[in-house]
């Protein structure tokens, strides 16, 4: 185990998430086939309700418990240190027992807030089911954030990062093999398949914690501690805790209830205008799941630097190294958004085989993905901007700007498809439409402040963007191009070859262009990617 500078942080937060998320998409394929598409309605009902509510019980305190514990080493607080992370534990066990109860007991409640007054639609026993199956994970999962936390406090960013993929993994096999033998061995119906899948998060989460506790104990000298009684108190801790938790809990709080009002308001919007119950809950799960699943890709970008990124961020700011700071936002910001370009424009131009990979021929996936994409680079910009903000304790902020977005959205779904219906356009967009107008307000917000207040400059930004339209344009051309003349693939097996081909050239197109601009250079660093070139033997050695 070794501490990782911001970089070297991201590269392996971000690989390790890449590979996560990268098994969490390509898993879908098999069990998309077990399940079919009205156990991926129920899979979404279980799932979006469980990351609420995972939320709630580790969002905030383990990335509040990585902050403090970064500031009381940089202030030399060891004894404080460590009376920090006894704290957080005590604290998430009482959040995580709480959520469990929650959606165990009022799992029919639940259910009924999803699908009231919509005939036709799941029964509610069916969605009650699976909602407690998934509940038991919240019984290991926050205990596994906080060790995580404690972890990345220490800059021991890859620890965390490879339990990460373990969990996945375990995780994984336990939801195909599980609903495997459920539905096609014991011929289980089709929810007791779903629910018993749903564990898997718990097991997972099991493995993973024993993995990073063997890591933890196997390195105790590395983990700086001391004899000596610091001044701080535990009344003082608990309060640096729950301060630092409240607003990341209600910031990611709110990024789940973006997903639960438009699952809940897609459903209501489309039957007003006649769709049927089981038309309009396929949609609102391929919105509100399936399609965010395939753009997992994207978000992994922004979640490998926000891992990476608040212990050094934390570092500068108690430093008083504010345009450190600045420029550290810059680099975070152009890296997010520079890396995740292509993929959109990739799903954008390729949606069609990309979607028929994962879940086959659908009437309305394809279309869906499309604007997932674009939905989801503002997401994960947004999540960057929100973690830098938490970073220079800009609680108030992050809150306002991220309730104001919740609040638009919320306002417009309904509206919009009312809207896109009259005009005879696609009423579904309006959901995703309506999340893209929340979710820009909320970054305007958010970079008017720092410019305002701060003095932030963003011309590294936009300057970095705009690098990147000759090399987008020029990938856009040549799989737009390739993609007309090959036409539509006859099978899965000739989509994933297709898709697979054209993402090498597009990338290869992509980098050599912003290579020759320099715009590599102007994110990583000159030094970073000759080092990643002679590496690769595509550079001399000097």
């Amino acid at each position: 185990m070794r501490k990782d500078s911001f970089l070297k942080g991201t590269i392996i937060a971000s690989m390790a998430i890449i590979i996560t998320k990268i098994i969490g998409v390509l898993y879908v394929i098999p069990f998309y086939n077990i399940i079919g598409e009205n156990g991926g309605v129920l899979y979404s009902y279980a799932y979006n309700i469980y990351a609420l509510f995972l939320n709630i019980s580790t969002a905030g305190i383990p990335i509040a418990l990585s902050m403090i514990i970064s500031e009381y080493i940089a202030l030399n607080k060891l004894d404080a240190k460590e009376r920090a992370y006894s704290l957080g534990k005590k604290v998430i066990m009482t959040f995580s027992i709480v959520a469990f109860l929650i959606l165990f007991i009022f799992s029919d409640y639940i259910a009924l807030f999803y699908v009231d007054g919509i005939a036709g639609s799941n029964p509610i026993s069916d969605i009650s089911l699976v909602i407690k199956a998934i509940s038991i994970s919240l019984i290991i999962t926050p205990f596994l954030s906080v060790l995580r936390g404690y972890l990345q406090g220490h800059k021991f960013i890859a620890p965390s990062s490879i339990s990460q993929v373990w969990e996945q993994i375990v995780r994984i096999v336990v939801v195909l093999l599980g609903s495997f033998l459920a539905i096609n061995v014991f011929n289980s119906s089709i929810p007791v398949g779903v629910a018993v899948s749903l564990t898997g998060a718990f097991f997972g989460g099991v493995f993973a914690y024993i993995y990073l506790r063997f890591k933890i104990n196997k390195n105790k000298k590395l983990f700086m501690t001391s004899d000596k009684k610091d001044e701080v108190t535990n009344k003082e801790i608990f309060k640096k805790i729950i301060f630092y938790s409240i607003p990341l809990i209600i910031v990611s709080v709110t990024t789940d209830l973006y997903n639960l009002v438009d699952m809940k308001l897609i459903i209501k919007g489309l039957y007003m205008i006649g769709y049927d119950a089981a038309d309009a809950e396929l949609i609102s799960s391929i919105v509100a799941t399936w399609a965010p699943k395939i753009c997992m890709i994207i978000m992994a970008i922004a979640m490998g630097l926000t891992t990476s990124l608040i212990p050094h961020i934390i570092e500068k700011y108690a430093k008083k190294e504010y345009a450190g700071s600045n420029k550290l936002f810059n680099q975070a910001v152009s890296t997010m958004i520079v890396i995740s370009l292509p993929m959109v424009f990739g799903i954008i131009i390729l949606s069609k085989d990309v979607y028929n990979i994962f879940y086959g021929t659908s009437l309305y996936g394809p279309n869906i993905l499309i604007v997932s994409a674009i939905v989801n680079i503002l997401w994960g910009t947004l999540s960057v901007i929100n973690t830098s903000l938490q970073g220079f304790k800009k609680f108030k902020l992050v809150i306002i700007n991220t309730l104001i977005g919740l609040v638009i959205n919320a306002i417009l779904d309904i509206p919009i498809i009312l809207l896109l219906d009259k005009m005879n356009l696609t009423p579904y967009y309006g959901t995703l439409i309506a999340t893209m107008i929340g979710t820009t307000t909320s970054i305007t917000i958010a970079l008017v402040y720092l410019k305002k207040k701060l003095n932030f400059k963003y011309m590294n930004i936009l300057r970095n963007i705009s690098k990147t339209f000759v090399p987008i344009l020029a990938m856009s051309i040549v799989i737009f191009t390739i993609n007309y003349f090959v036409g539509d693939a006859s099978s899965r097996v000739i989509s994933i070859i297709k898709v697979f081909l054209l993402a090498i050239i597009g990338a290869l197109i992509y980098f050599a262009i912003l290579y020759k601009n320099n715009g590599l250079y102007d994110i990583f660093g000159r030094e970073q990617i000759n080092n990643i070139m002679r590496r690769l033997h595509l550079k001399k050695s000097h």
